[in-house]
């Protein structure tokens, strides 16, 4: 493994642990701070804005990535998430989570910018087995990150942002020592219709061929949200976990997650193809999702976390599909496409999920996955329209 991919693959390890670390306790943090009964709300607020701000910035960043080359948008990335983590362990009202939360959603180009940088040094034939390695990183980080997490609370509430702001601030020091460009920069102007997040993905959207691929990255990308808005809180009120144990539950998924993804998405595709293995993986996850809506003891949750982890097996074949669909000087641009549409199910999802757990909340918590089932539902409907089989039409200019 040559030491482009290493770099990367550390920074999103570390990425994701930092993100990691602040999920047990982030219901907790709020409460800290706005002294309110219920925080659900303001959980489905704080990622929503979050989102807004990605889905405004990420075209931007993925263009631009283009132009001047993916190590300095990177490097912004990094910064504004270490930002991010100063304002909330600092925080004592909440326009400075919330001024947190925009300042990283307005940086945040970290996975789309790793996406692009794998793209441009492997083959078209590697990278559905090196995307499943980067979404394995991802998952390792996350056994890392909650488990520390929950960990560190019970010493100080602030502990978890202060360790997450110095793991991204690594982070940073190593992408900016070890990391090389990963391709030539085109050099070319940076006009202001380039500034203008709309323009690219207009244009990727009027792409008829595109149009169902992009659909499913929405539909699976709003179910993803229901667990950072929801599982802290669900885990507190089903099972009374405290923030150790919602943090051993994630670490949990984590490993399960990161095992699956480094292992089963090369062997799937080639023996199941990539419709029936996205389908699987959809299978998988519903079923669990089904348990949890109906289960009464914590320990059950962690016996169905590897039939849960295998709900990620699809997505790297979905990942290199769409990167076969453009030139390669406009790989940073499509990537940040499908951020920015990844954000758009960011904005509506974490707003809606939050309204359902505070409506179910007081009769049934776990209702609320069956909500995530019915999305899913409609995502592998939507899968049966793709055409993976003699792919594909040749690269179109965005």
């Amino acid at each position: 493994m040559n030491r482009s991919l290493i770099v990367i693959y550390t920074a999103i390890i570390l990425d994701a642990a930092g993100i990691g670390l602040i999920f047990p306790i982030l219901p907790n943090l709020l409460q800290d701070v706005i002294h309110v009964p219920d925080v659900s709300p303001y959980i489905g607020v704080m990622i929503a804005l979050y989102a807004i701000m990605q889905f405004i910035f990420s075209p931007v960043l993925g263009a631009v990535s283009d132009r001047i080359g993916r190590r300095p948008v990177l490097l912004i990335s990094l910064a504004g998430a270490t930002a991010n983590y100063l304002l909330l362990a600092s925080a004592t009202n909440l326009w400075m989570l919330l001024a947190g939360r925009a300042i990283a959603g307005t940086t945040s180009a970290n996975v789309s910018v790793a996406t692009a940088c794998i793209t441009d040094i492997t083959p078209e034939e590697d990278r559905a087995r090196r995307f499943g390695l980067l979404n394995a990183m991802f998952g390792m980080g996350f056994i890392i990150g909650p488990v520390l997490g929950g960990a560190l609370s019970e010493y100080g509430l602030r502990l978890p942002f202060i360790a997450a702001a110095l793991l991204t601030g690594f982070n940073l020091l190593l992408a900016l020592l070890a990391l090389p460009e990963s391709r030539v920069p085109t050099g070319a102007a940076i006009h202001l219709t380039d500034m203008n997040p709309l323009r690219p993905l207009y244009r990727v959207l009027s792409m008829k061929h595109l149009l169902p691929i992009i659909s499913v990255f929405f539909i699976f990308s709003a179910t993803g949200e229901s667990y950072g808005v929801c599982w802290a809180l669900w885990g507190e009120d089903a099972f009374h976990w405290n923030g150790l144990w919602i943090g051993l539950s994630l670490g949990a998924f984590g490993v399960c997650q990161t095992l699956a993804q480094a292992l089963l998405p090369g062997p799937a595709v080639r023996v199941l193809g990539e419709r029936a293995a996205i389908l699987t993986g959809v299978a998988s996850v519903c079923a669990a999702l089904t348990i949890m809506a109906f289960v009464t003891t914590g320990w059950m949750v962690f016996a169905i976390m590897p039939v849960f982890a295998l709900g990620g097996i699809g997505m790297p074949a979905l990942q290199s599909l769409a990167t076969r669909l453009v030139d390669e000087t406009e790989q940073g641009q499509l990537q940040g496409v499908l951020a920015s549409v990844v954000s758009l199910a960011s904005i509506v999802a974490p707003l809606g999920f939050s309204s359902l757990y505070l409506m179910t909340r007081p009769q049934w918590p776990g209702a609320v996955w069956l909500s995530v089932v019915a999305l899913y539902v409609i995502g592998a409907l939507m899968v049966l329209t793709l055409r993976f089989k003699g792919q594909q039409a040749p690269p179109h200019r965005i």
